[in-house]
């Protein structure tokens, strides 16, 4: 399907590691965000990956720097556990105009399928100008199962993923219309909110 009658969406993606961000070890957030959100949305995207470590001050300047740059959406990945270096998620608040819970209530909801450990798990989203920042955990199988959810054998929705509310809250901050590939992830919106298809 031809993405080019579908609004452009600028996206920005975190990966937040110390070792990687120093060439320790090989970064898999990054291409694990940009593989899920390739495969998930119709529109034609332009990313904005930036891979830093572990610091506050850092985390919170480059989420401005991607909201000025005109991101309506940016991820994050890493950071987000109790650990002494874990400061996502003190990073992300730092710069919000609006805490948006549900996410993050959400995706330990998902994660708790799993993994008893998922209650560690401190990730938020916020609100910056028309901008919506989401934190999702670091290994790429968590960032797939959060946004995406779980299916049954037959591939119907068991378990809603995060990201099926995201078009929904970019339209309601004043960001692109966001259409996803309903295989990987059905956005959901109220009827009057949904645009007629264009061809």
């Amino acid at each position: 399907m031809s993405k080019a009658r579908h609004d452009p969406v600028k996206i920005g993606i975190v990966s937040i590691s110390d070792r990687a961000s120093t060439g320790v070890y090989e970064d898999k957030g990054l291409p694990a965000l940009q593989e899920w959100l390739s495969r998930a949305l119709l529109n034609p995207i332009t990313f904005e990956p930036r891979l830093i470590p572990d610091e506050k001050e850092r985390i919170s300047a480059t989420l401005i720097e991607l909201v000025d740059a005109g991101c309506s959406l940016v991820l994050t990945t890493g950071g987000t556990g109790p650990a002494l270096r874990d400061v996502t998620p003190e990073a992300t608040l730092a710069v919000a105009d609006k805490e948006m819970p549900g996410f993050g209530e959400q995706m330990r909801q998902i994660s708790l399928k799993f993994v008893p450990t998922a209650i560690l798990s401190r990730q938020v989203a916020v609100i910056r100008g028309q901008s919506l920042i989401i934190n999702l955990p670091g290994q790429p199988k968590s960032i797939a199962e959060t946004l995406e959810g779980l299916k049954d054998a037959d591939g119907k929705s068991v378990v809603h993923g995060i990201f099926a509310a995201v078009p929904y809250c970019v339209d309601l901050i004043g960001g692109p219309y966001m259409e996803t590939n309903d295989e990987v992830c059905k956005a959901f919106r109220p009827k009057t909110a949904v645009r007629p298809t264009r061809c």
